[in-house]
């Protein structure tokens, strides 16, 4: 299989690529959220992107474009304005989101120049491999080079003026646990039937994607049972799969206990993939909104005809590009950050 990578801005690149020639489009774009301070993620897409897109993608192919819940609906909007006629949202779903919330009550403390007292320790202390503030200290505010926060931040400490006190245990923002993704396609005349004939675009692979019975595998000492596609559930949300395997769902999970709660007994129904690995992200990948290869891997999968070429116009790292050859398919990327580019060249490489 064959991967092609572009430097340079999505919009000139796709506007020298054929019309009708991309099989599918499978992409994880800004969300438009200053992720880290990053530049290049200070807005969703727009429209123009996407009709670029709709115009090099054949009759029938299907998008796949990730958004973040604060900004989905822009670039669905985005997607929909530019001619594509959108066919469903997909979900993925993971526990090890960290909730960037703004606590209320140290904030009114700092406006009025009051020290807090730590009255328990750091909980990720041991785990960072560091000492902790003394108890009865004040909370410090310089900071650790191997965090992406104030010392003082995770200990617990004890509200120092009434106001605070008033607003303590109020915060601003939810712990994030899902991410949605546009599932789009481009428009096309006559049937699907007549379509997938002559373009091979249209349909889903169905029977491709549906989820395996049980089989065996261990998560945190326990036994447990897989939902295939590598993926493990407790062996007490076993359920007993249908011959062929369970029907695709518009939603996957990353096995964690956190999600598996969610749905007891019943988690077999969706497809399982873990947030991406040290392993998977590869070394030295300093991207970081790495999806896993892994959840690329389906998608791929999912929307794109035997043998067919899938586009990510927003590559970042590869992931996209990594789970594309895996399943056969060939790879065009695009991306506008040279030290990106170079990242994903090597993890395409390595795959």
């Amino acid at each position: 299989m064959s991967a092609l990578l572009h430097h340079g801005d999505c919009l000139e690149v796709m506007r020298g690529m054929d019309a009708d020639s991309i099989d599918s489009i499978v992409t994880d774009p800004p969300y438009g959220l200053s992720f880290m301070g990053k530049g290049w993620d200070r807005g969703v897409p727009g429209a123009e992107y996407w009709s670029e897109a709709l115009r090099i993608a054949k009759p029938g192919a299907h998008l796949v474009a990730f958004g973040g819940t604060r900004t989905y609906h822009r670039l669905a909007c985005a997607i929909e304005d530019a001619g594509w006629e959108v066919r469903d949202c997909f979900v993925w779903a993971y526990g090890q989101g960290f909730p960037k919330s703004h606590d209320v009550s140290k904030a009114i403390d700092k406006a009025a120049g009051a020290e807090r007292m730590i009255i328990a320790p750091d909980p990720h202390a041991a785990r960072r491999n560091r000492a902790t503030p003394q108890f009865g200290g004040p909370a410090m505010n310089t900071y650790d080079p191997g965090y992406d926060g104030p010392l003082g931040r995770m200990a617990i400490t004890a509200p120092a003026t009434d106001d605070a006190r008033r607003w303590s245990g109020w915060g601003t923002a939810l712990k994030p646990a899902w991410e949605p993704a546009v599932i789009a396609r481009k428009r096309f005349r006559g049937t699907v039937a007549e379509n997938v004939l002559r373009h091979g675009t249209g349909a889903i692979n169905v029977d491709g994607c549906r989820v395996s019975g049980p089989m065996t595998g261990s998560w945190g000492g326990k036994q447990l049972s897989s939902i295939g596609f590598g993926g493990t559930v407790p062996s007490s949300y076993q359920t007993k799969a249908h011959d062929a395997g369970r029907w695709p769902a518009n939603l996957a999970h990353d096995g964690s206990p956190d999600v598996l709660d969610l749905f007891p007994r019943d988690a077999a129904r969706f497809f399982y993939s873990a947030k991406a690995s040290k392993a998977d992200r590869g070394a030295c990948n300093t991207h970081p909104t790495v999806k896993p290869s892994e959840l690329m891997a389906y998608v791929c999968r999912l929307v794109t005809p035997p043998g067919g070429l899938i586009l990510d116009p927003f590559m970042g790292s590869g992931s996209t590009g990594i789970g594309a050859l895996r399943e056969g398919f060939r790879f065009a990327g695009i991306e506008l950050d040279a030290s990106y580019l170079e990242i994903a060249r090597a993890r395409l490489g390595a795959a």
